[in-house]
């Protein structure tokens, strides 16, 4: 088994992987970087498999920290993909009068002090809502992407940026190397073994951070995994050109998914399945691949509609099964920082995990400060 020498390697070919790969040798000149992706695309798991929502800060009253960055990162976002970014939408937050963890009035004070965009709703889109289960209506500035185009933008780019992309690759185990640094294990498609030595590498594998075998020491920030139904549906005519969110607790979003031209449809209680502990040797994919798949799309549209009556017309498409793993510690406060590890144990290995797509700025920012050596600085 020959080894191919690299100066950095990332695992993982979502955006999150794919962005790192980009930014790796165009912005910092590491000279050969390899992304290794198990799938036979890019962006074609939690990046495609979610509600594809660009965040702007109004899901988080509870998190302020989540909600502030999500309003820094949002119109960077916008103006570093518009190609992916759809806008033509009206977009609704509402808030329930039972069961919520925020007020109207908190939810308002809440988007003034981080500085977000809201003013009441007018009176045909309130028509829309069951009045004695909504508080308040209120009209937000929030989008939704198209990942199909951003994968295409991440070929483009990857290709422009001379990174070798191995697709239908998968990183088995990862070891110290004396003379490069570190050793990556691989198997294709195929089941043709082979070896990677890098002086850097980069592990964004999502829900996979801790299914590396060998010396790699393990995230030492705790993860929780949910495996996930986002319906798709086609919206009633009346709901056509909104997308929906009922806070603050046991509650629902209705958003365009423009990969689709369809609505994601998730709900706080029957979108996740079941969940568990990451631990090491339980493979969360192969959990999602034995699972059986049952919808509860049922269970959400007769639930919305006690909020939305239109729904009731709602037709189910399709529903997107994933895992989506977020930190233990932000469990009860709804926080999405991003996990942003350098392994100690294995110098050259970080170890990156973001809960939104937004995020990755602050993954990049992370980066900007990282020193990498025997590579000309910017």
């Amino acid at each position: 088994m020959s080894s191919i020498q690299a100066d950095a390697v990332i695992i993982g070919g979502g955006f999150y992987g794919a962005a790192i790969a980009i930014y790796l040798a165009k912005e910092r000149g590491l000279g050969r970087v390899i992304l290794l992706e198990r799938e036979p695309k890019l962006l074609c798991r939690a990046s495609y498999n979610n509600q594809a929502r660009v965040h702007n800060g109004y899901h988080y009253p509870r998190s302020f920290t989540t909600a502030f960055r999500s309003r820094v990162n949002f119109p960077r976002f916008v103006r570093d993909w518009p190609e992916a970014v759809t806008q033509d939408f009206i977009k609704l937050y509402a808030i329930a009068r039972r069961n919520t963890k925020v007020t109207a009035k908190q939810f308002e004070r809440f988007c003034h002090e981080i500085g977000a965009r809201i003013e009441p709703a007018e009176a045909g889109l309130k028509k829309l809502f069951e009045p004695r289960l909504i508080e308040a209506v209120f009209l937000v500035e929030e989008y939704a992407f198209d990942s199909t185009r951003l994968a295409a933008w991440a070929m483009k780019e990857l290709q422009e940026s001379g990174v070798e992309v191995r697709l239908s690759t998968s990183a088995m185990s990862l070891s110290r190397d004396t003379g490069r640094g570190l050793q990556v294990t691989t198997r294709d498609r195929n089941g043709n073994s082979g070896s990677l030595q890098c002086r850097y590498l980069f592990n964004c594998t999502y829900s996979g951070l801790n299914q590396l075998s060998g010396d790699f020491p393990g995230t030492k920030t705790r993860l929780k995994h949910e495996i996930t139904e986002m319906a798709l549906v086609t919206a009633p005519q009346a709901l056509a050109g909104l997308g929906v969110t009922v806070m603050d607790g046991p509650f629902f979003s209705m958003m365009p998914f423009p990969a689709r031209g369809l609505h994601t449809l998730s709900h706080v209680r029957y979108t996740p399945h079941f969940s568990w502990q990451d631990e090491v040797g339980n493979d969360p994919y192969q959990k999602l691949r034995e699972y059986e798949r049952d919808s509860r799309v049922e269970r959400m549209l007769r639930d919305v509609s006690r909020y939305m009556p239109a729904v009731r017309d709602a037709k189910h498409a399709d529903s997107l099964f994933e895992v989506k793993t977020i930190l233990q510690k932000n469990e009860g406060d709804d926080g999405r920082p991003i996990l942003f590890e350098h392994h100690a144990e294995l110098p050259g290995c970080y170890s990156v995990l973001g809960g939104k797509i937004d995020n990755i700025y602050d993954v990049l920012e992370k980066l900007d400060i990282e020193k990498f050596e025997n590579v000309p600085e910017r």
